[in-house]
């Protein structure tokens, strides 16, 4: 039986992997790490998981080298999501970005090292936002690294040191760069969910600036099967790379808010325009070519597709998110010393 540790597994990734692992691999036994901030939740793991014994969660930080030496001691693979995510988060609270995703990544990057000859192979999630905004469409992983937001420096240090592990020490180590991801169980600080949940109540869909913004959505199921992928696939020829998951595909914040409001028959009066988010990327479009050539992935679910799911599960699951409605905006102070919620 092999042994998957899953650090920040019940996040919104995490956990949508966390199922989709076990759901398609009867044999492995997960070993799930979360320290349950405000992003994690066990009521996003299935009642019939926390009753088998292939399904393990323990509560803890990621910076807590006694506990990670131990459960990386126990596991074949390592896949760590564990970070810190929320970009308007960052500009309001940003140091805790880096205790979590830069050192939280060198503390299980230490123990991956120590156990270098147990672990089969340690997939770590970075994200496009180290890319900042696009300087060439679409954004292969030879994209400069320009971050424009505290969120998006750590993730981009954490990302570095990952790979100069894998450079100095050799350790098996696999970089995942996800574009936008969406879908069940996100928070409802993101924007799309945000935008879902605000239709369900006939609130304002706040839209940042122009809401010209672009990105690339990648559907969090496709995201799952892509770390499925690099999961299995030929480890020689991945080790020490960087890929891309994205759909090629890039469309921007108002599209998106007027979508929503058109399939759930809600008038586009909700749409409220407030100030642009500092640090804002205007644009990010991936190339499929990396990961199509060593993954041999490519998305299944369009936009359009992976929006109605999302807007049912939101519909389906009030329960679930009305408990989070209070951090849907957080303040920020903008340089001109105006306080706005985001």
């Amino acid at each position: 039986m092999k042994t998957i540790l899953i650090t920040g597994g019940a996040g919104f990734i995490g956990s949508n992997f966390v199922k989709f692992i076990y759901n398609k691999y009867p044999d492995y036994r997960i070993i799930v790490l979360d320290a349950l901030t405000y992003a994690g939740n066990t009521d996003n793991f299935l009642d019939s998981m926390k009753d088998n014994s292939r399904f393990v969660f323990w509560y803890g930080n990621v910076r807590n080298g006694e506990l990670i030496d131990e459960l990386v001691s126990q596991s074949d693979v390592v896949i760590h999501f564990a970070a810190e995510s929320h970009v308007a988060r960052s500009i309001f609270d940003n140091m805790i970005f880096y205790e979590t995703d830069v050192i939280g990544t060198q503390v299980v990057a230490n123990a991956v090292l120590k156990y270098n000859g147990k672990i089969e192979r340690f997939i770590h999630i970075s994200s496009s936002e180290v890319y900042g905004t696009a300087l060439s469409e679409p954004m292969n992983e030879d994209h400069p690294l320009n971050p424009k937001t505290p969120y998006a420096s750590a993730k981009a240090g954490a990302d570095r040191l990952v790979y100069s592990y894998w450079a100095t020490y050799e350790i098996p180590a696999i970089i995942i760069r996800p574009f936008n991801n969406y879908g069940p169980h996100q928070h409802l600080e993101k924007v799309i969910p945000r935008f879902i949940t605000s239709a369900i109540l006939n609130e304002p869909l706040t839209v940042h600036g122009d809401g010209k913004s672009e990105r690339d959505w990648v559907f969090v199921e496709d995201c799952c099967d892509a770390v499925d992928k690099a999961l299995h696939c030929d480890l020689n020829k991945v080790t020490g790379e960087v890929i891309n998951i994205g759909t090629g595909r890039s469309i921007d914040v108002i599209t998106i808010a007027r979508m929503v409001l058109k399939i759930m028959n809600k008038p586009e009066s909700l749409i409220k325009f407030i100030s642009e988010r500092p640090g804002q990327v205007d644009k990010h479009i991936s190339s499929k070519e990396k990961a199509s050539e060593f993954l041999k992935w490519s998305p299944a679910i369009d936009f359009e597709t992976g929006l109605r799911k999302t807007i049912e599960w939101y519909k389906n699951n009030e329960m679930w998110w009305r408990k989070l409605l209070w951090m849907r905006s957080i303040p920020i102070v903008m340089k001109d010393g105006k306080r706005e919620l985001y």
